[in-house]
């Protein structure tokens, strides 16, 4: 039996209840959680320890010997899950967006399985990364400074991994995430790609694809769409607006310049005075003021009893940070820089990719990412341009009443807009979410019509 097996999680902080995976007399579903143990890129004899959480697909049988459905396992997807920040643990995903347990309000922090997992068809791994980031950690206090050495560490990680558990080697990988994640996630797949291309003959990893929702992609636009969309919904007076639109000239001097960290600290205090103006409202829902509540999870994730159930050393503190502290400031010279190429690249070489958007969320909103892929394709030239801005864009219904969201797709490309969401889409809209990652993932269809103009 393998060291990371999960074989049961307290169902609350005070560990009065247990859930059961994989025990003696309890065989619900296979899950491994532990390290990865890469070794440190700036100190001798030090490593760096990325922590995952892995849920095989409920597709399989844990009752059945690996061996005797090994063919079901390697044909089945694998979704890595991450979050973003930077330093959003991806746990927070799992917990509160798209794995199969959810976290309650109340303060005991009482854990039940989620009806609308993503792990139902696929194989999902959820990772914090990067280092310093959840239950990840450093010997040596080590940071990663730039996406190239981020997506190194991740790909030895994954590595080591697979090694670990090779009946998952084989299966089709699909690198997913959000917010921040859409720098992580091209940056993972272009180093997967390269290195495969590198030792052909060495342990391939079989990359199909990327997805990303409400991806911080192009900062210097998303900050942009962020000043109008707060104007458009009545959160900035008109003299507010143009005075942001000064800051925003200063801010966008400084990114020409290359001065990214004097660009970061200014693109941080624009978004800080847009909220002040509007109230504060939720920067990822303009239609909320708070963003959605961990309720118990930081108690839940630190307590012992947790982390000896996930093989995590007692003396590991989970963190967390949205866009602050030591691995933000580490990460102070990618903040601002536009990795939209990157996603050209991606498409280039042919692998499936999906973006994703909430349309009440004005961090990294729809617009931003309609704008982006528009002037990929533009970059293109014709006819591939022409080809996706005349692409049907087709309404996604619901069986009875309005639409689930508003699809378009080209080629290997496929963007969706996801109506009644914010930020993070798995969480407001869960099993459209999860239908929508499946239609993808499975080239099933998005059932619905194209729209014609009246009159």
């Amino acid at each position: 039996m393998s060291a990371d097996l999960v074989g049961s999680i307290p169902a609350n902080i005070p560990n009065t209840m247990s859930i059961d995976f994989y025990t003696k007399d309890t065989k619900k579903v296979r899950s491994y959680a532990g390290y990865a143990h890469v070794d440190s890129t700036e100190h001798p004899n030090a490593e760096n320890h990325l922590f995952y959480w892995f849920f095989e697909s409920q597709t399989c049988n844990p009752n059945v010997a690996v061996s005797d459905q090994q063919e079901l396992i390697s044909r089945t997807p694998l979704l890595i899950w991450l979050n973003g920040g930077p330093g959003a643990s991806s746990l927070l995903g799992l917990f509160l967006e798209n794995g199969p347990l959810s976290i309650g309000l109340d303060a005991a922090g009482t854990v039940s399985a989620d009806p609308d997992s993503w792990n139902q068809e696929a194989h999902v791994v959820f990772w914090d990364q990067p280092i310093g980031t959840g239950y990840s950690y450093s010997d040596a206090g080590e940071y990663v400074r730039d996406e190239q050495t981020l997506a190194r560490m991740f790909r030895e990680a994954l590595e080591k991994f697979f090694a670990a558990h090779p009946e998952y080697a084989k299966c089709p990988l699909y690198v997913c995430g959000e917010s921040y994640a859409g720098k992580y996630v091209p940056a993972i797949a272009l180093e997967i790609d390269a290195h495969n291309r590198a030792d052909p003959d060495g342990a391939h990893i079989d990359l199909r694809g990327v997805s990303v929702g409400n991806g911080w992609i192009r900062p210097e636009l998303s900050l942009r769409v962020l000043i109008d969309y707060a104007y458009t919904t009545g959160f900035l007076g008109l003299a507010q607006q143009e005075s942001l639109y000064r800051s925003y000239a200063v801010y966008q001097a400084a990114l020409a310049a290359g001065e990214f960290a004097k660009a970061t600290e200014l693109g941080n205090k624009l978004v800080a005075a847009v909220l002040a103006f509007g109230g504060n409202f939720d920067f990822y829902d303009v239609r909320r003021w708070g963003d959605l509540s961990m309720g118990a999870l930081r108690a839940y994730l630190n307590s012992a009893d947790v982390k000896q159930a996930l093989h995590v050393p007692t003396e590991v503190t989970w963190q967390f940070a949205d866009n602050e502290g030591p691995v933000a400031d580490a990460l102070v010279l990618d903040n601002m820089v536009d990795c939209s190429g990157l996603y050209a690249e991606i498409l280039d070489k042919g692998y499936k990719t999906l973006l994703y958007t909430g349309n009440f969320d004005t961090a990294c909103g729809f617009r931003s990412t309609e704008e982006i892929l528009d002037d990929l394709m533009r970059r293109r030239g014709e006819p591939a341009y022409r080809q996706w801005h005349d692409a049907p864009r087709r309404i996604w219904m619901q069986a009875q009443g309005n639409p689930k969201g508003f699809v378009r797709r080209h080629g290997n490309l496929t963007q969706v807009g996801i109506p009644d969401s914010g930020h993070q889409v798995p969480a407001f809209q869960p099993r459209i979410a999860r239908e929508m990652l499946y239609n993808w993932l499975f080239d099933r269809p998005f059932p619905g019509y194209e729209p014609h103009p009246v009159g």
